[in-house]
């Protein structure tokens, strides 16, 4: 190579160099400019995706509209959230349900296919308690807008409905709230028809709970979660939980809470800055020190309803006493790690509630019993509690007890009272319906049991109730007079018209139908007052008319003449009233009703006695 090769080699060289390190430059100045402006576009759209509660400074809540604008947003913004809704209220406002798939899937049944956990959140159930509405638009914006958590969704859907009790967020003040830190305004905790929702699963008289219901059935959600605001003591917990594991699910699904969502929840909530306890129900109200009651739901909570759905449910409760933003952050916490939880293990979820459900649809075959009721253990463990120090007084002005709290954090060690069953019933093979009951019938329908239809009109053998001792409540309770009872059960052939229905319990809906059906569940249509009109008396005997004849009946009857002597000498105000004594002789005749205080709802007890007939 010559001297003028090599020079003329250097000089290109030196010139690629040169041109490669400006191009460097270049690419780096390309570089930083387009981070400083994806930096600039993302504060911008911070900002822009803000939400109402986040621009108060974390201090209010939005309205019924704003809430509604933000979440029309975020569905036209971003592919994987839709917004529909799935039913009106008594004022006629909507209520809203947003969609979060990371395939863009709208259709609940196409969701429900694709083999991903269903999560279902709703939050203002009762409406003052927005905080679960405030963190889920945080939550679901973080996730469409800023791609945080968007891994998450690989396995799972997200239904989220931000108010379900419209009516009574709109009902908006200062002054909802007594026992609440914040937020500054909020809604109301009934609705317009002055109904408690989560008191409403299983009767659903209210059009909101009956389109939840229908919302509920049609998704089967895996994992069902509440958002609340506590009453009750103070402590350090900004929130608290509430999980069905005292024997409302069956084995495998509470083993799968306790031992192994629930031991991660707590770990991240812990490091989140978050910590959290089992829900607070005291033996004695605002009492910590008289100990807790393990927490369980009947079917008129979401909690209890999921679980005779064969499904597992979270109740947030998040620490009334605490400011807002404590509350919303931590609630916030505890959606994602729930998420997580379940997107790192929604083929587990979803297979041992499958498996739950063809244990459901198998109760009768497996011999088992039903249990109705729990009762408290009165064999304690212990639980460590975290609260503040508090004083009682007796006070001079109410004559109660005054619970005055401090600021100094104590531990305590205090009772942990487990639930244990209380109340059981046999099961039946099935259940018969009589075609008249259509208001019973079409509550069934609504809560997806599964109903066969007589053919022709027969009369079959069945175990039969009938009440005695019925007393009503001296107080209404949402909107009803519950009654009590005693039973006794007999064998009957009776007569049911074609139509009548028949609930058999090999189906995935058996619990449900039971605790409907079975007059001493503690929820059953009985108790809430669907089945008055059996108690009352429907003809009367005139007074010229019985007096002939209970003269003659005791003449003709003397264990008659003994029970009657017998009925004076115990009880004074029979024997005071020429009425009750009247009408005795004529219950004791063959006029009498013979299906006054008849359950109509009949058990079957095999299915011989039916086969053939639908």
């Amino acid at each position: 190579m010559t001297l003028k090769s090599l020079h003329s080699d250097k000089i290109t060289y030196i010139s690629q160099l040169i041109y490669m390190t400006m191009n460097n430059i270049r690419i780096i100045i390309v570089a930083v400019f387009c981070m400083l402006s994806a930096k600039i576009n993302s504060n911008a759209q911070t900002k822009e995706w803000i939400t109402f509660y986040e621009k108060s400074g974390f201090k209010e809540t939005p309205r019924y509209a704003e809430t509604i604008e933000y979440s029309k947003k975020l569905a036209q913004y971003s592919k994987i959230i839709s917004y529909s809704t799935f039913g009106v209220s008594p004022q006629g406002r909507d209520l809203p349900l947003l969609i979060a798939d990371k395939s863009g899937l709208t259709e609940i049944g196409k969701i429900k296919n694709s083999g991903k956990a269903v999560i279902l959140i709703q939050a203002c159930i009762h409406a003052g308690e927005s905080d679960g509405k405030d963190a889920g638009l945080m939550l679901l914006r973080d996730m469409a807008i800023d791609n945080k958590y968007e891994e998450l969704l690989e396995n799972v859907s997200i239904l989220f409905v931000p108010i379900f009790n419209v009516d009574g967020h709109e009902r908006f003040g200062h002054y909802n709230r007594i026992n609440q830190n914040g937020p500054e305004e909020m809604g109301w905790r009934a609705t317009a028809q002055r109904l408690n929702l989560n008191r409403d699963y299983l009767k659903a008289d209210a059009p909101e709970m009956q389109a939840m219901i229908r919302l509920y059935q049609k998704s089967l959600p895996d994992f069902y979660i509440d958002c609340h605001v506590t009453d009750g003591a103070d402590y350090i917990y900004p929130l608290t939980y509430g999980l069905q594991m005292q024997g409302n699910l069956n084995k495998t699904q509470t083993n799968w809470l306790r031992d192994d969502y629930l031991p991660f929840v707590e770990k991240e909530m812990n490091i989140s800055g978050n910590p959290i306890a089992p829900y607070m129900d005291f033996v004695q109200w605002n009492n910590p020190k008289s100990g807790i009651k393990a927490y369980l739901e009947g079917p008129r909570f979401s909690g209890g309803y999921a679980a005779f759905n064969n499904r597992p449910a979270l109740l947030i409760e998040a620490h009334m006493l605490k400011d807002y933003k404590t509350r919303v952050t931590a609630t916030y916490f505890m959606l994602l790690n729930s998420i997580r939880y379940i997107s790192e293990n929604s083929e587990e979820l979803v297979q041992i509630n499958r498996n739950a459900d063809k244990i459901a649809s198998d109760l009768y075959n497996r011999g088992a019993q039903c249990v109705l009721n729990y009762k408290v253990d009165k064999n304690p463990g212990k639980f460590k509690y975290k609260g503040f120090e508090y004083s009682v007084e007796k006070s001079d002005l109410s004559g109660g007890l005054w619970y005055k709290y401090g600021d100094n954090p104590v531990e305590y060690e205090i009772d942990y009272f487990e639930r244990v069953p209380d109340q059981s019933v046999n099961l039946p093979y099935g259940y018969i319906i009589p075609v008249e009951l259509k208001e019973v019938i079409e509550k069934l329908s609504l809560h997806n049991v599964h109903m066969e239809t007589l053919l022709h009109d027969e009369v079959i053998k069945i175990e039969a109730y009938r009440f005695r001792d019925v007393t009503w409540n001296s107080r209404p309770f949402e909107g009803r007079l519950m009654l009590n009872f005693e039973i006794d059960s007999e064998l009957r052939d009776v007569y049911f018209p074609k139509g009548s229905k028949i609930v058999l319990l090999n189906q995935r809906a058996s619990q449900l139908a039971i605790h409907m059906l079975e007059p001493q569940a503690p929820d059953s249509f009985v108790r809430w007052g669907f089945f008055n009109e059996i108690f009352e008396q429907k003809e009367f005997a005139e007074s010229y008319v019985m007096e002939k004849m209970a003269r003659e009946m005791l003449a003709e009857n003397p264990e008659l003449k003994e029970d009657f002597e017998q009925k004076m000498n115990d009880d004074t105000d029979f024997a005071s009233s020429s009425y009750a004594i009247l009408n005795w002789f004529y219950m004791k005749s063959p006029y009498w009703d013979k299906n006054m205080n008849l359950y109509p709802i009949g058990r079957i007890m095999n299915g011989q006695s039916i086969k053939g007939l639908f």
